[in-house]
Formats: structure tokens, C-alpha cells, sequence
């Protein structure tokens, strides 16, 4: 049984994997960079180390310094949360190599998926749906090109090993190809170590889609429904909603089929999510995240199942505690990320001090948030604050909580999205719940040209 973690993370979700631990009889362990030193995670753990200077390539994103960390104060798991090295295999292994238990899936999984065309062949092969593209790396200019044509404009250009919404371009003719090809081989060098690029027919407009799973070392599966994550601008998640409102009951149900299909494919044995694309008819893989989301709590909300709680006893090599049949979805949850961004320069990241916070509240109302009143936001990491969720028996009515949480949460001195997103949930398409990936970018367009903003 895992007795003590080392939490490989910061703000809000180092504070969400503590209050489950808490919830567990679980000891933690914080780890946090200069610049982190009074961070609320720091405070709310049972330990705290120091692990390096306030970049995080210097801190969090250090390996040796983290295992030494858990080592030092007799950690004997480590849980990544998302981001930084929580999708990454080397980590992984290094964490098992050492002893301790890692709280995610294998690292030969972690590896085989995050490999973007190795999870295309894999999900082929078990009949999930696929976007039109290839399955390897592309070895030219040249050989982008023919692939290019055959497929038919437009295409997108991935990295292989890609995710977050980086390493992404789409490509309309024949002249754009180059410059794309050579800044998306740029930047998958940048943020993942590897410029390998593959091509994608690029759909239109669609939905984004993403099912929550979770699988066991005995061969087990099981969903938890899905979320509606179309509400973004350039690949960044912005608001989600679960479960999405514009499916009819056999639409959701191959979605989930094929979610389920991609789990077992990959011998899953953890919590993690299939990412598709839905273009109102059918749904497209598009990758499977081996880690915990950032919107996990509206799945949460809908089903009353703690998933990080999840994780850690799978990670300790416990079955899955329930079947199918009785995980159920009930209502709905809207999530909207608070993020430290400049509306007015197109949601450039801001910095300094909180100097006053309220946290708003009330039936069906959570935030998950790494703040407080004089906290200092560093510069150095990204730019979410906290995140509001919202729970309702129906839309509507989970539509009107959000809007009363926006018009009641503070973030005094410094510069927060929450005022476009409280706008945007008075839009039609919104409200009717067919808005598509275009939607936000579209709508802040026009609050600039109509300065609502």
C-alpha cells in the first residue's frame, strides 16, 4: 500500500492530489522551484523540498533532483499530475528503476501512445476510426508534399510525439507547405526533443470530444462518459462541459465503444482519456493522454468518483472497484479555467501580485485552485490560476450557476480571462450547445471589433 507521494507538480492540481491523499490517509510530499516558495501546495503538504531555481527546466522538468527528493523523505510513489514529465516514459522508468511506485500507466504504454503515428497504427488495427493521414513520419519536404496532395488541402501538420496543443500547423496550399513544414519540425524539437511530423487530413470546424477512462493490470475497462472540450483557441482548452449535449444516445455510444477499443488495445492500467473529433456525424482518434486531465472534476461532478483516488489505488495494483454497469452519469458540470492572461492583447500570460482573492461558492459550485490573497503569480509557468466548475440536473441550469460564479469570484491585480468567458456564456451557439473548436476564437474576434471587452 503507498504510504507517502511525492507530488512532481505545482499550483491547483498539486493541491487536488493532496486533499485526495489527505482523503486517503496518505502522506505527501511537495516539491516546488524558488520561485514556487510560498506557493499554496508548499503550504498544504506534509513536506516540502526545494528542488531547483525558478525555471522549470531547472525544478520541475529536473528528474534527478525529483527521485532525490522522494528518496530523501521516504516517498514511495510519485504522482506526476499533467503536464511537465507526467507523459513522459524516461521518468517513468527512472521512478520504477528506483523503487518507488509510479502512479500512471506503464512506462512502455506512455511510450507507445504519446508516439502519436504508432497510436494511428494501433488504433487502426483494433477498428477505431482514424483521421485520413499516415501512420509514420514523414522523411521529406518532398514526401509532404505528395502525401499532401493525395490527401487533399487542408492537412495539418503534427509532431509525432506532440501534445497540449503544441507542435501543430495547418497547412491550406501547396505555397504555405514549406514554412509550415519546417516551424512544425522547429517547434516538436522545442517542446518535445524529437522534430518528427506527420500529416493529418485537417476537418473543419468539428467537435472535440474526449472520453475519461480507466483500465487495471487484470484486463479491465471501464468509461466514465464523456467531456466537450470544443470551447478553445489555438488547440488551448479554455471551458469544458460533461456530458456533451449535442450527441444522440447511439452516437455516445460508439464514441465510448471505440474509447473502450483503444484502451484495451494499449493494455491501459491507469486513468486516462481518448481524445476525438467529432464533425456532427462521426468521431476520429486523435490521441490517448496517459495522465490525469485538467478537467478531470466535471467527470468527477457526473459520476461521483474521486479520479485521482482512482489512480492511486490502481497504481498500487488494485482492481478496478466497480463495473460498467455501475458507474452512472447524473446532470451536468461546466468547467471554466481562470487563467493570469491579458484579454485585451490576445490572452497574453500576466504576472505579479493577487491582492485580493474570493473564491466563490454555493450549492453545486467547486473550484480547484492554487491561489490566495498576496500570493506573487510567477512568470515562469503556465497561466492558470484556478478552475470553477459548476454543477446543475440539467444545462440550464448549470448554464445560469456558472454565470453567477463569474459574476461572484475576485482576482484583484492582475489581468484574468474570467470576463470573456462570462460573456461567452451568453452566446446562441453556446447555449444551444452546437458550438464547435471555431467558436472561441470567432466570438473574441468579436468582442474586440465590438469592444466588449
Amino acid at each position: 500500500m503507498i504510504q507517502r507521494v511525492l507530488i512532481a507538480n505545482r499550483s491547483e492540481i498539486a493541491v487536488r492530489i493532496i486533499r485526495a491523499c489527505k482523503e486517503m490517509g496518505i502522506e505527501t510530499v511537495a516539491v516546488y522551484s524558488q520561485a514556487d516558495k510560498e506557493a499554496l501546495h508548499v503550504q498544504m503538504a506534509d513536506q516540502a523540498v526545494c528542488i531547483g531555481a525558478s525555471l522549470a527546466s531547472e525544478s520541475y522538468l529536473n528528474m534527478n533532483n525529483l527521485i532525490q527528493a522522494a528518496c530523501l523523505t521516504g516517498c514511495d510513489a510519485i504522482h506526476p499530475g499533467f503536464g511537465f514529465l507526467s507523459e513522459n516514459s524516461r521518468f517513468a522508468r527512472l521512478v520504477q528503476e528506483c523503487g518507488l511506485t509510479w502512479i500512471g500507466p506503464r512506462p512502455e504504454v506512455i511510450e507507445q501512445l504519446g508516439n502519436k503515428t504508432e497510436a494511428r497504427k494501433m488504433m487502426a488495427a483494433k477498428g477505431v476510426p482514424i483521421i485520413p493521414g499516415m501512420s509514420k513520419a514523414l522523411s521529406s519536404e518532398q514526401e509532404g508534399l505528395s502525401v499532401a496532395d493525395e490527401i487533399g488541402y487542408p492537412i495539418i501538420l503534427k509532431a509525432s510525439n506532440g501534445g497540449g496543443g503544441k507542435g501543430m500547423r495547418v497547412v491550406r496550399s501547396e505555397t504555405e507547405f514549406q514554412d509550415a513544414y519546417y516551424q512544425t519540425k522547429s517547434e516538436a524539437k522545442q517542446f518535445f526533443g524529437d522534430e518528427d511530423v506527420y500529416i493529418e487530413k485537417f476537418i473543419e470546424n468539428p467537435k472535440h470530444i474526449e472520453v475519461q477512462l480507466a483500465g487495471d493490470r487484470y484486463g479491465n475497462c471501464v468509461h466514465f462518459y464523456e467531456r466537450d472540450c470544443s470551447f478553445q483557441i489555438d488547440n488551448q482548452k479554455m471551458m469544458e462541459e460533461a456530458p456533451c449535449s449535442c450527441l444522440s444516445e447511439a452516437q455516445r455510444a460508439a464514441l465510448v465503444e471505440s474509447a473502450c477499443k483503444a484502451c484495451k488495445a494499449a493494455k491501459y492500467d491507469s486513468v486516462g482519456t481518448v481524445e476525438f473529433l467529432f464533425d456532427g456525424n462521426q468521431h476520429y482518434f486523435m490521441e490517448m493522454n496517459t495522465r490525469i486531465q485538467v478537467e478531470h472534476p466535471i467527470t468527477e461532478m457526473i459520476t461521483g468518483i474521486d479520479l485521482i483516488a482512482l489512480q492511486i489505488r490502481l497504481a498500487q495494483g488494485d482492481p478496478l472497484p466497480f463495473t460498467q454497469a455501475q458507474i452512472h452519469k447524473n446532470g451536468v458540470a461546466i468547467e471554466c479555467r481562470i487563467n493570469a492572461e491579458d484579454v485585451h492583447h490576445d490572452f497574453h500570460g500576466c504576472a505579479g501580485k493577487i491582492r485580493f482573492y474570493h473564491c466563490p461558492g454555493g450549492n453545486g459550485i467547486r473550484v480547484d485552485s492554487g491561489i490566495y490573497s498576496g500570493y506573487e503569480v510567477p512568470p515562469f509557468y503556465d497561466s492558470m490560476l484556478c478552475k470553477i466548475i459548476a454543477y446543475a440536473p440539467n444545462r440550464k441550469a448549470c448554464i445560469q450557476k456558472m454565470k453567477g460564479a463569474l459574476e461572484e469570484i475576485i482576482v484583484d491585480g492582475i489581468e484574468t480571462n474570467e470576463e470573456f468567458l462570462y460573456l461567452a456564456l451568453f452566446q446562441e451557439d453556446f447555449l444551444k450547445g452546437s458550438y464547435d473548436t471555431s467558436m472561441a476564437a470567432k466570438f473574441y474576434q468579436q468582442c474586440k471589433k465590438e469592444e466588449l471587452l
